[in-house]
């Protein structure tokens, strides 16, 4: 009887130390997975309707940027210039080299700067505004609309004509 006890003692600290080590290896998987893949992305305000309304669920993909250039046409997630602890959607308008209008004067963006806008051009604080996005500021694109359900897509917005 004996025995009995010992070995059920011994196969329930088994069973806890094998939930710790399940645990523990889950939450470096989404941790690592989180800060080097992706992550949620609420959509707040009205500078990229009508491609996204307020509230839209997104996941940004942080990995593409890590293995080729941003693209023109793209809708990026970054940190705000001015403010990096926020974070910002907006559409790549220029891309580094070329030559873009800010208010009736031609600016040449620089190999690591990005021009970018907000489809609803009349109320989208942008480029416009506070000048040329640099590179390291870029989170990752628009990867995945989650929410509303009726509006689940794959890479958002990028059907979208660029003005």
């Amino acid at each position: 009887m004996y025995d009995c006890i010992m070995e059920t003692e011994e196969k329930k600290q088994n069973a806890v130390w094998e939930f710790i080590k399940f645990v523990f290896i889950s939450v470096v998987i989404v941790v690592l997975f989180r800060t080097f893949v992706a992550q949620p992305f609420i959509v707040n305000g009205a500078s990229m309707q009508p491609t996204f309304e307020n509230g839209d669920y997104l996941i940004v993909d942080e990995l593409t940027y890590r293995l080729r250039e941003p693209k023109k046409g793209e809708v990026v997630v970054f940190r705000f210039p001015l403010e990096p602890s926020k974070f910002f959607i907006k559409r790549i308008i220029g891309i580094p080299g070329e030559k873009v209008d800010i208010n009736g004067k031609e600016v040449t963006l620089n190999n690591d700067e990005y021009f970018v806008m907000g489809d609803n051009r009349a109320k989208s604080f942008d480029s416009r505004r506070w000048g040329a996005l640099k590179k390291d500021l870029l989170v990752g694109r628009a990867f995945l609309r989650l929410w509303p359900f009726n509006n689940i897509e794959i890479m958002p917005g990028m059907d979208e004509e660029i003005q």
